[in-house]
Formats: structure tokens, sequence, C-alpha cells
């Protein structure tokens, strides 16, 4: 991602387990699309990992950039135990469509117990005020499972399980058992975690995502007859990007978890989401603002992505280490030639 943003490259692979596409767009001013489940194949090495929460993407510096990536990159590939359905026509067709008028969630405090800056909170307030004047209905709401402490919960175990088979699996590969030197402090955690979780325990907890994420998609799918919702935006993640060491400071184990509040939850539903750099902080930090599709629909994510980009851009906003300072300024995206 630091790499994209200084300008070295145009496109940075990334995979998202639980906001590692999301996050790292967030923290240096990046578009960050997260597929759908099954839209790109892990394929030859695995079927999937993490329950099905992980998938390959990108980050880019424009909303075009990775809609024609995910173009290219989509796909099923025999074996695969997922498949998310088939583009009704080329993604990077979706940028400049009309997305119409659409019913909007904004989601603005803080889950799961962790407080949030300010600067994010006026972040999501500002893309909601920003939808509104391009004609969408906006209003205060959310699925509200997705602050359920059972999620939390659920996702450790999830990511302990599949830890300690990596670590397992590393072990044979360097022919010894992993010491504290190999691996960071809370991936070994994890590991020990899941090493003590049962095979009955992990079957337990798959059970309870399936039905915690069929309370979440309600919220998208409603069977009550109610009005279904299009997106959801909430924060990227609940600050602004934090100090190098801040993930691995001692007896601070936990902020890893901090950080995936808003964005893990759409890991174990498998709805596409993207992170877009539409604020900053008065000091010059990027804040990314998270939207969230139902499942399948990243062609309308895309539309209202570029959309808010053509409202808000952000492609002229250089950060200081950039690899082509000197040259011409990037355009705007509503003025390149191909728009």
């Amino acid at each position: 991602a630091a790499a994209v943003a200084a300008g070295i490259v145009s496109v940075g692979h990334a995979n998202d387990g639980g906001g590692s596409i999301r996050i790292p767009a967030s923290e240096c001013g990046l578009v960050g699309l997260k597929p759908s489940r099954g839209r790109v194949s892990l394929a030859p090495d695995v079927g999937e990992s993490w329950m099905g929460s992980t998938i390959d993407g990108v980050v880019t510096r424009s909303v075009r950039d990775s809609a024609a990536v995910l173009d290219l990159i989509a796909g099923y590939e025999p074996g695969d135990p997922y498949m998310a359905p088939p583009f009704r026509r080329p993604l990077a067709g979706e940028v400049g469509a009309d997305p119409g008028q659409l019913r909007i969630g904004v989601l603005d405090h803080p889950l799961l117990g962790v407080a949030g800056h300010p600067e994010c909170t006026a972040a999501v307030a500002s893309t909601a005020r920003l939808l509104e004047e391009l004609g969408h209905h906006v209003e205060a709401s959310w699925p509200e499972a997705i602050g359920d402490p059972e999620f939390a919960t659920q996702f450790r175990t999830v990511v302990a399980t599949w830890t300690a088979n990596d670590i397992a699996e590393l072990e044979i590969i360097l022919g010894r058992p992993v010491v504290a030197d190999d691996i960071e402090p809370d991936n070994l955690a994890l590991g020990t975690l899941g090493r003590s979780i049962t095979a009955p325990q992990y079957v337990a907890s798959m059970l309870a995502v399936h039905r915690w994420c069929r309370r979440v998609l309600a919220w998208w799918h409603p069977s009550d007859g109610s009005a279904a919702f299009d997106l959801l935006i909430t924060p990227t993640i609940a600050t602004p990007p934090p100090p190098i060491g801040y993930l691995s400071e001692p007896g601070h184990g936990g902020r890893i978890f901090e950080l995936l509040q808003y964005t893990a939850q759409f890991n174990l539903t498998g709805q596409p989401a993207v992170s877009l750099p539409l604020h900053v902080t008065p000091d010059g930090l990027p804040v990314g603002v998270q939207l969230v599709g139902a499942y399948g629909r990243e062609d309308l994510l895309v539309r209202v992505a570029a959309q808010l980009e053509v409202a808000s851009p952000w492609s002229n906003r250089l950060p200081p280490v950039w690899a082509g300072r000197g040259s011409a300024p990037i355009p705007d995206a509503d003025s390149r030639p191909d728009r």
C-alpha cells in the first residue's frame, strides 16, 4: 500500500481476512476494494482460509483502476468451494454509471467497546452529507448484529484455529518447533489459543457464525416486508493512521482486533466493501470511509464509489514522499480522457 501511495507502482496486491485491503488503504489514502466471497479464486494452493473470510484484491489510487483489475482477476476455478455470481458486465463499465437513488444507512458510533476518533466520525458525517447532495436517501441505520460481542468471540476462534494450523505447517517446513523469534507475538498467542480449541468447539463456532451472518444480512434482505437498504457507510477504522510500532508495543496484544471493529464482520458475511480516501485530518493524515454492499453487488459499490470520487476528488492529494515529484500532477478522475 505504501508503494502505491508513494507513486512507485499503480496497483498493489492485497489479501483481506479481517480488513487487510481496506485498512492499509485507509491509512495510505488509497482505494481498497474487498470483493465478495468467491469472487477471486485462491487456487491452486487452497480453497478457502479463515472459514471463507479471506479474499484477494488490490489497492489502487482510483476507483477505475480497482474495478479494472478486479475484472482481470475475478473468476471461478474448478474445485473452489465458493463462486460469486458473475458480473452482468465488466466492472470497469460501472464507473460513471448512474446508481440511481439508493437507501443508505450510516454507522458512526463505536462498536465492540472501542472508542472512535473524532476525525473518523467527521469523515463519515461529511460523506453522508455528500451522498444526500448526490440524491441518495441517507439515514442512521445499521445491522445491529455487527456490534454483537458474539461476533468478536467467534471470529477470534476462527482466526486462532487457522493460525495454529499455519504454525504447524511452518514447523514442518522449518523441521523444528516455532519459537518466539520466528513470528510476531500476536500470531504466536493466537496459535497457542488455537491449539487448545477442539474440533467440536470449532464446528460449534462455525454454526454460530452462520446464524450471526443471517442476522447481519437481514438488513440488506429483510423478510418482514420492510424496505431494504442498498449500502452501509462506516469508518474504515476507528482512528487515523497510528504511529509505527503501535501494534507491536509490549502489553498491547489486543490492538490488532481494535482495528478490525468495522471491517472483519464483512469478511465473515462475505460481502463486498470498499474503503475510499474521503477525508484528511488537519495534520494531513488520510482517513478512509467504508462502503458495504449486499453480497455480489460490487457493481453498485463501484458506481457509488466513482460518484464520490468525482464529487470529492483525491487524485491530486499527493503524500510528501512521491516517486513522481516534479512531474505533472495526476488529473482528477472526472477530467481524464477516458471519462
